[in-house]
């Protein structure tokens, strides 16, 4: 069995996670759904969220899998940066898996994102916010209405300085694996199959998902997780 951290995407918190922890706990594995650290005002907060989940995974009891949902493959990537020894598999759930020197700005500026979000607020202390009419159709189209509503309400603003922060490209003696929402309305699959073509991944994953797999289909997302990990195993 294995150790997972799962680090969530941007406005999400670890709360996201609360369908697919106790899935894989079930199946006999480990996980740890930490809340990323507040960043001071107007900082970079990859850095410190790096160092954060680097510490976590130096702590396990085995080399776990980093699970980094969107914007949380920046933090997985950079974490294994920071320990290498440290991250048994790298999984990126739509997540950004880009080289040194791109950010999710210039991400999000390739012909493959379909144009640059129009649906980002500023709010206060220099963050960004997803305008609130637009959460549930491009977040959570999958998703039990009930279930998306009480989703909406619990997203946060995040830090401006996330979306230009400098990629740290992860090692390439880790191994990484990607999992495709071929559904996703804010990272669409030819971006994350874009990411790919650069920094490649084995194997590549597909779930009929929208951009949140962990509250429209947890079960398939699990059980694609426990794959991984068997084939890993295996391997």
């Amino acid at each position: 069995m294995a150790v997972f951290i799962l680090v969530p995407g941007a406005w999400h918190g670890a709360w996201c996670w609360a369908r697919i922890v106790p899935l894989l706990e079930a199946a006999g594995h480990q996980v740890f759904a930490p809340e990323l650290e507040k960043a001071p005002l107007g900082a970079n907060p990859l850095p410190l969220w790096a160092r954060q989940v680097a510490s976590l995974a130096e702590n396990a009891s085995e080399p776990p899998v980093l699970l980094g949902h969107s914007r949380g493959g920046l933090v997985i990537s950079a974490a294994a940066a920071l320990a290498p020894r440290a991250a048994g598999l790298l999984v990126y759930l739509s997540g950004f898996l880009l080289p040194a020197g791109q950010s999710m700005q210039t991400a999000m500026a390739l012909p493959q994102a379909g144009g640059e979000p129009d649906y980002l607020r500023p709010a206060r202390g220099r963050c960004l916010a997803v305008a609130s009419e637009v959460v549930i159709p491009r977040f959570y189209h999958l998703v039990a209405p009930e279930v998306a509503t009480r989703a909406a309400l619990r997203l946060h603003p995040e830090p401006l300085g996330i979306f230009s922060a400098p990629a740290v490209p992860p090692p390439e003696e880790t191994p990484r694996a990607y999992i495709e929402c071929m559904d996703d309305r804010v990272v669409p699959l030819a971006l994350q199959r874009a990411m790919q073509a650069t920094l490649p991944c084995t194997p590549v994953l597909s779930l009929p998902s929208d951009h949140s797999p962990f509250l429209s289909m947890p079960e398939q997302l699990a059980t694609a997780l426990d794959s991984l990990v068997s084939g890993l195993v295996a391997s």
